[in-house]
């Protein structure tokens, strides 16, 4: 084996993770798939958002390569499972991703190498789908070969946290199994945090994000009210945070978005369904009160045109900003296309406008880019504020509007201006 260690999958989690591993000197493999995402690494050509040619250069001059022959796999010592884990119809985990690449993986499996599964998913993948595949070659888990879980905690965009300062957490599927992911990710980990088993760590992920789900829920539930009763739920917020101890501070929105927040709850949901029996009431209230945040804020955009007197059939509605995060490109499952559609729906000329799309195929030909984002804003019957890029001057923007709505609470307070 040349191979310190390969990684499958070379996205979002796993190219942060390459880059780390080669910075101390590891030689790192990566394999995916997709040709046109090899080809582009291989020729110096970021695909990520965290990570620039740059960077992607100075790996290339470290080692790294990029590969989609999978027969390469058995050069490796490691082997990290980075692979996305979308929602099936059904509303669980859809684990065909991860179920092909551990195939490939059986097919190359050598005795004494380390396989680390990293993509999210429900408590057991590791021991009840991954093993059981990989132990087809005869070799035994925990005996032959080291299996474990180590979720990912990767935040496109966070210029604090990345991949080397985030605390990794590990379950092995035996004690020495865990001793080896742990050794492995402290090379370049700078706090490695060990669970019980896999199951722990599995849980230990989806705890994280359920708990953001659900006080995100929390918050939009309380932009209703607030609203109705006439209280600014963001000056609300800004006094409560002021308290040390005993409470974060969380925020409303149009909706949530990203490969986590609006995913993860519910393999938890859906597993304690499917297992037990009964449902897990707090993530599944979470979900419908967040999944209808993008007909609230249409609702609300409606009742604004009104006090224009104009309808929402035919007015030209701006969004801003249409990726699920601010500052960066990703946009997966961001509530801009609900959002958008159910405009488009209800007749509204919709067009956006966001610095890192310049193509937004969410809704065909129904959504229209706006090439100047100033006659955009002056031209527009009503003004979204969806995603609050650092290189939108809000009050600026909101100023040369007819009518601005704000459903990220930073636009300054003024007769144009609604917040959410």
């Amino acid at each position: 084996m040349s191979v310190d260690v390969a990684i499958v999958g070379l996205g979002y989690v796993g190219l942060p993770l390459a880059q780390e591993a080669t910075r101390v000197g590891l030689a790192v493999l990566g394999y995916d798939i997709g040709q046109r995402v090899v080809d582009g690494l291989n020729a110096g050509t970021s695909h990520v958002d965290d990570l620039s040619d740059s960077d992607i250069a100075d790996m290339r001059a470290a080692g790294f390569e990029a590969t989609t022959d999978s027969a390469r796999l058995r050069e490796a010592k490691t082997i990290v499972i980075c692979v996305p884990t979308p929602l099936s119809e059904d509303g669980g985990p859809d684990l065909g991703p991860v179920v092909s690449a551990v195939r490939t993986i059986r097919d190359n499996l050598q005795p004494g190498m380390l396989v680390i599964l990293e993509s999210t998913t429900y408590p057991g993948t590791t021991d009840e789908v991954v093993r059981p595949i990989l132990e087809e070659t005869g070799l035994v888990a925990g005996q032959d070969f080291h299996l474990a879980f180590s979720p990912e905690r990767i935040d496109p965009g966070n210029e604090k946290f990345g991949a080397k300062n985030t605390p990794k957490v590990v379950g092995g599927q035996t004690p020495a199994c865990g001793d080896a992911a742990a050794s492995f990710y402290g090379q370049f980990v700078d706090t490695v945090v060990r669970a019980k088993g896999t199951r722990e760590a599995e849980t230990a992920k989806l705890l994280e994000n359920t708990y953001r789900h659900i006080n995100i829920a929390l918050v939009n539930e309380m932009a209703r009210f607030c609203h109705d009763l006439g209280i600014d739920l963001w000056d609300v917020i800004a006094a409560a945070k002021t308290k040390p101890f005993g409470f974060q501070a969380f925020y409303p929105g149009p909706g949530v978005g990203g490969h986590c927040i609006p995913i993860d709850p519910n393999y938890l949901s859906h597993n304690v369904r499917a297992r037990l029996g009964y449902p897990f009431r707090f993530v599944e209230l979470a979900q419908e009160i967040n999944a209808t945040m993008p007909a609230y804020v249409v609702q609300r955009a409606q009742n604004l045109l009104n006090e224009d007197s104009k309808p929402l059939r035919g007015s030209t509605v701006l969004l801003l900003g249409v990726t699920y995060k601010p500052n960066i490109a990703d946009q997966r499952e961001s509530p801009a296309v609900p959002l958008a559609r159910q405009l488009a729906d209800k007749g509204a000329n919709v067009v956006y406008h966001d610095p890192h799309v310049q193509e937004w195929r969410a809704l065909g030909d129904r959504a229209t880019r706006a090439d100047d984002l100033q006659a955009a804003v002056e031209g527009a019957d009503l003004v979204i504020l969806v995603q609050n890029h650092r290189d939108y001057d809000v009050d600026a923007l909101a100023a040369a509007s007819q009518r601005f709505f704000d459903t990220r609470g930073v636009a300054t307070e003024s007769e144009k201006v609604a917040r959410l």
